[in-house]
């Protein structure tokens, strides 16, 4: 036991101490005084996790297809405003995309980035939906490991990044990242408008190979930047390294089989066609991944990612 305080103790003086090295900018931002609020809802979405597909059981499930089409647009729209604010400010402020320390100042630019930042911290919050659609709509096999790992983890982890570092190194995978989720979500909003869709929708798979080229970006960033003793915290180019290396892990396995590992369509005689071969979205928007349950070709989905 005695042990147990020791260390309550050393971590509670830890974390004391690094609030004098935070950004002081960010200190009365909406989320940003205490991580209790992003821990708390972290929380809540672990226990819909285990809660929601027991409370849906017995109840049949939720069309959603409005809610679905307004949410995926709206991240479009929130990701495309994260994806300029944050090019357009680090070009005003001259930035290097090979090497950019922190700047703690209230420069007009530096303030932008960082409330750029700020909303790309509240959009992965605000993902967390994408379960939550799954689960009242039944789509329980959707809810991956991968799946669970990414919401859950990038909402606490970007809590961290606005707290100590909004800026310098930290707009770039950021900026990549939000920029592929126009993409992504555009997708999944096209796919949500029906199942005459999906003859537009053949470049699927296309996501999840750009999703794990900018993994491979980011670790050679990273990479470079410890290489040439870049003064951004080394602890966080590390970290971001070892995190980008479990997504590449994953995100290969889920490609290898969705894409690799399964049955071509024409081996299959009698099963009905889907309009691209590649059914299922990742949080389940297209009716025509009603169409693969029926003849037995369930597909897991394309796990929203990024670091």
């Amino acid at each position: 036991m005695e042990v147990v305080t020791h260390f309550v103790n050393d971590t509670v003086e830890f974390y004391k101490w690094s609030l004098t090295i935070a950004d002081k900018r960010v200190e009365s931002w909406p989320m940003m005084a205490s991580p209790l609020p992003t821990l708390a809802i972290s929380c809540l979405y672990l226990v819909f996790l285990w809660a929601g597909p027991r409370y849906m059981q017995d109840r049949q499930p939720y069309t959603l297809r409005k809610t679905l089409i307004v949410y995926n647009f709206s991240m479009v729209v929130l990701n495309f405003y994260i994806a300029k604010e944050l090019l357009l400010g680090s070009r005003s402020a001259g930035y290097s995309y090979l090497c950019q320390p922190v700047n703690y100042s209230n420069d007009v630019n530096e303030v932008r980035i960082a409330s750029a930042l700020w909303w790309y911290y509240i959009s992965k919050g605000v993902e967390f939906l994408d379960t939550v659609f799954f689960i009242l709509r039944k789509k329980f096999n959707q809810v991956s490991f991968l799946h669970v790992y990414h919401h859950c983890t990038m909402f606490i982890l970007w809590w961290i990044g606005i707290k100590w570092v909004p800026g310098g190194q930290s707009f770039f995978g950021a900026t990549i990242n939000s920029s592929i989720h126009v993409l992504m979500y555009g997708y999944y909003g096209l796919a949500a408008l029906g199942p005459q869709m999906q003859k537009y929708l053949w470049w699927k798979k296309y996501l999840t190979i750009i999703q794990m080229i900018q993994f491979h970006v980011t670790i050679g960033h990273a990479g470079h930047s410890l290489y040439t003793g870049c003064p951004f915290p080394c602890w966080m180019q590390w970290a971001l390294i070892g995190y980008a290396v479990t997504f590449i892990i994953l995100f290969a396995n889920f490609y290898y089989h969705a894409y690799r590992g399964k049955p071509s369509s024409s081996s299959h005689k009698g099963a009905k066609p889907v309009a691209n071969g590649n059914a299922t979205v990742t949080n389940g928007h297209s009716k025509a991944e009603e169409e693969v349950e029926e003849n037995g070709k369930r597909q897991r989905s394309l796990v929203l990612g990024g670091c």
